[in-house]
């Protein structure tokens, strides 16, 4: 499938008009930044040696990402490594239109990014495999150093609930078990700060293999109904010495639950948000 043909049939209606679901560029903490939108999770990382831009989003929002880093006075050009935090088009849907506007970056991914990968209803959610042989590609597994302090990793355990998602394994669909899914963790001023995109795995199996001082990351809990569940997951949450950050895929029904329990240990991303480290 061509690239145009490939964005006609996996992209939303909703991306036909992006500009609705514009939101500001905000300071998360001190060298970190969200730069997406209201539907499409990215991140801002300036590393001092160069920025890294975690998750390109929908195609349609990428002009977006490119603005809201040149508010907080960044050059898109100048983005040195960028990392996709999984395999799904709505966090990788924008990496064609990444390799066209910046010419040499490398892009960190999943070896196993560009499996297929469905939703509950049977339809392909996975990336554009067009690209997969670009030379600028860099395929990461298990654990992979970026830079000073800041490191991917893969957890080798099978997620708490695939949500009615699946993945294509020798020819037939099989629950997903979201191998490709990776977490960037970054080591700064004695703290340990994890970035989720979706938290596919589950939160708690997340927190189980990390106990991070910060995370910053959607919770997927968006159709989770059953408020039972959400309150034991907060529950278990507060066990750890963590403070959370969350939106895109948490749900705001599911976080306003979540809420109740967690206090102040919880918090949503909205723009003008920041928190000391």
């Amino acid at each position: 499938v061509e690239k145009d043909a490939w964005e006609a049939i996996m992209i939303p209606k909703r991306c036909d008009t992006p500009w609705t679901y514009y939101m500001e560029p905000f300071r998360i903490c001190q060298d970190v930044y969200f730069v997406g939108s209201y539907t499409g999770s990215a991140h801002l990382i300036d590393t001092g040696d160069g920025l890294i831009l975690l998750d390109s989003s929908y195609p349609q929002y990428l002009y977006q990402i490119i603005a809201n880093i040149q508010k907080l006075g960044f050059d898109f050009r100048n983005i040195k490594y960028i990392l996709h935090s999984h395999g799904h088009y709505d966090h990788g849907g924008g990496l064609a239109r990444f390799l066209e506007r910046n010419t040499k970056a490398p892009i960190y991914l999943s070896c196993h990014a560009f499996g297929g990968h469905y939703n509950a209803a049977g339809k392909y959610i996975g990336l554009d495999r067009n690209l997969q042989k670009n030379n600028r590609l860099i395929f990461t597994d298990g654990k992979t150093t970026i830079a000073p302090n800041l490191t991917l990793h893969q957890i080798p355990v099978p997620p708490s609930d695939p949500a009615g998602l699946t993945m294509l394994e020798n020819g037939l669909q099989i629950p997903e078990d979201f191998r490709h899914e990776q977490y960037l963790q970054i080591e700064e001023n004695g703290k340990n700060i994890l970035i989720s995109g979706c938290s596919h795995k589950g939160i708690l199996q997340i927190m189980d293999q990390f106990h991070p001082d910060i995370l910053v990351g959607g919770f997927h809990f968006m159709k989770i109904e059953d408020r039972a569940r959400l309150e034991t997951a907060a529950k278990k949450l507060l066990e750890y010495p963590t403070m959370y950050y969350t939106g895109h895929c948490t749900g705001q029904a599911q976080f306003a639950i979540l809420k109740e329990i967690m206090g102040s240990k919880l918090h949503a991303l909205s723009t003008g948000h920041t928190f000391p480290l």
